[in-house]
């Protein structure tokens, strides 16, 4: 399955607006994008991000091994969500550079540890992890029915200017 995903470029200014505060002890905000998904000729997935859901300031956990640490309320809250609202969850934060950005090893350690959960509640769904820089997006999609995960083969930034980002293949999407 190749997943593509598009955003609305007001949603994404919404996002680096809201990665961009400082949060009184984390190193770095996240976020969560519930998402619709719609099948594409040819053994595609479009994956569309529907709103996004900033993590509350209380929902940090104060770890300074990592920039930044969720508890327990925060994951409960999103997994509510999801099961509520028929959504695909992804989780979002941001690389402080410009240029390709690319998941650390613990951003794929700790993403393996709870994109699982969110099957619990819509099994059905893609679920995932997206990472920004200031100009650019990489994700990885957690496809249902292999359990496999995968890099979105496009992102369609849908606003004006429309812009389409094709995926670099290197095979881990990580550096």
């Amino acid at each position: 399955m190749k997943p593509v995903f598009k955003i609305q470029r007001a949603m994404l200014t919404r996002i680096h607006a809201d990665l961009s505060r400082r949060h009184p002890f984390a190193a770095e905000r996240v976020g969560f994008i519930s998402c619709k998904v719609a099948a594409l000729h040819g053994n595609g997935l479009a994956v569309l991000a529907h709103d996004y859901h900033p993590v509350h300031d209380d929902h940090y956990e104060d770890d300074p091994s990592v920039g930044a640490m969720l508890n327990a309320a925060a994951f409960r809250e999103f997994l509510q969500y999801s099961y509520r609202n028929r959504a695909a969850m992804f989780h979002v934060h941001r690389h402080e550079h410009h240029g390709r950005p690319r998941f650390s090893r613990v951003d794929v350690s700790e993403a393996r540890k709870f994109v699982p959960d969110f099957w619990k509640v819509q099994r059905a769904l893609p679920h995932g992890v997206l990472v920004l820089s200031h100009d650019q997006i990489h994700g990885l999609c957690w496809l249902p029915e292999s359990r496999a995960t995968t890099p979105f083969e496009r992102y369609m930034i849908v606003g004006f200017p429309t812009t389409s980002i094709a995926e670099v293949k290197d095979g881990q999407g990580y550096q």
